[in-house]
């Protein structure tokens, strides 16, 4: 039939006849004669390379268990920023500085009679200013200690703060050499 392959007739080998021996006493003799071993890290290696030949490359995948219906996309590599330029030219520069956030010192009766009894001397402040940007100003402006700091917003929006000095400072002389009495 024509869909049939022709093989080539087999010869036939004689039964009698085994094959050669293979020469295995010139093998071991061979290193004998060198009188070393080959150095383990080479035999090592030879060993990784021969597992890999004889499992394959993905010879140990084992096939994930999927315990959930859901499917979220694994999460992948996100580098972080690293720009080639800066996008601002400079820093922005901080508006909140002592000058800032004390605007000036308040001159009332109340506010005299403050500096006089209760060694306090009274602020108007910056409306977004803290009581510790209020303490720190105050003692940059004037070197002097602060014992603590009050505040209140009045109702025309401005920040009134009410700054208690050390008892090692007299609000008194401080109120001079600034110049409100």
């Amino acid at each position: 039939h024509f869909y049939k392959r022709r093989m080539a007739p087999k010869e036939d080998k004689p039964k009698g006849k085994k094959p050669a021996p293979k020469k295995v006493a010139e093998k071991k003799a061979a290193p004998a004669a060198d009188g070393e071993k080959a150095p383990v890290k080479a035999v090592q290696k030879a060993h990784k390379v021969q597992k890999k030949v004889v499992k394959g490359l993905h010879g140990t995948r084992v096939k994930k268990v999927r315990t959930s219906v859901k499917f979220y996309r694994p999460h992948t590599f996100r580098p972080a920023r690293a720009p080639k330029y800066p996008r601002k030219s400079t820093p922005k520069r901080n508006k909140m500085d002592a000058y800032n956030i004390i605007k000036h010192p308040l001159t009332t009766e109340s506010a005299m009679k403050k500096i006089e009894d209760n060694n306090t001397l009274v602020f108007i402040c910056d409306i977004k200013s803290n009581k510790h940007q209020i303490k720190s100003a105050v003692k940059k402006l004037y070197d002097i200690n602060i014992s603590k700091v009050n505040t209140l917003v009045r109702p025309t929006g401005d920040k009134k703060a009410y700054v208690r000095l050390a008892p090692d400072y007299d609000a008194l002389d401080v109120a001079n050499k600034i110049g409100i009495i």
